[in-house]
């Protein structure tokens, strides 16, 4: 008897429990990712809204002069069941569907995932691992910005195992929606990838979900929805 009849679960479950084949041992990805911190920086300095070019401000929001990126909301909330029952907050609104996809392909037989180490604001150590590609609140159709990889999600370049519209936690974003996509590439694609990239099994990425710091919140959430156990 088997025990996943569906293909897609039973490579994840193999590459769940399989030690051996992997193509990047541990202690390479912990290289790899210390090396990237060693020369990762992120500035950030406090600034008048007023200076900013293209951005405004009205009565009850923050927005680009373009309609893209996102929008900084003022909202009330009242509730009858917490700590508080009314108090006003800031809420962040899209203004596009956001994409979060892994892109995943067997090497040597066992299932890998690209992953990425993305550098964000607010981030506990510069840097954290996340999905091969991740568009939440940004405009990832402005020519200006080039987003490795994303052609093959747009584009459906493999076979897509999972494709589902989430929403996103309501606390600090509005009605947000991201396009969760799983997609499998063949194992001669993509054997030269981007240096801030890097395969790894679902065993090796099971392990370092049990730290903090290293699986940012979006790549947890996709491993969540495809991994069997």
């Amino acid at each position: 008897m088997e025990l996943y009849k569906d293909p897609f679960q039973r490579d994840i479950f193999e590459s769940l429990i399989n030690r051996d084949n992997q193509t990047n041992s541990f202690e390479n990805i912990i290289s790899w990712f210390t090396n990237l911190k060693m020369f990762a920086n992120l500035e950030i300095k406090e600034c008048n809204i007023d200076d900013l070019d293209f951005w405004s401000v009205s009565e009850d929001s923050i927005s680009h002069n373009s309609g893209k990126y996102f929008e900084v909301l003022g909202i009330k909330c009242t509730v009858g069941n917490r700590e508080l029952s009314e108090w006003c907050q800031p809420i962040i609104r899209q203004r596009e569907e956001g994409v979060i996809g892994f892109i995943v392909k067997k090497i040597n037989g066992v299932l890998h995932i690209l992953i990425q180490a993305k550098l964000e604001a607010g981030n506990f150590d510069i840097l954290e691992m996340a999905p091969t590609v991740q568009c939440i609140t940004g405009s990832y159709t402005n020519p200006e910005h080039s987003v490795e990889y994303l052609d093959y999600f747009l584009n459906k370049k493999g076979i897509v195992h999972y494709d589902v519209i989430q929403s996103e936690e309501g606390g600090r974003f509005f009605h947000e929606q991201n396009n969760n996509i799983v997609i499998e590439v063949a194992e001669s694609d993509l054997n030269q990838i981007h240096p801030n990239f890097i395969w790894m099994t679902f065993n090796q990425a099971k392990e370092f979900i049990k730290f903090n710091n290293y699986f940012n919140i979006e790549a947890r959430s996709l491993l969540a929805c495809i991994t069997p156990v």
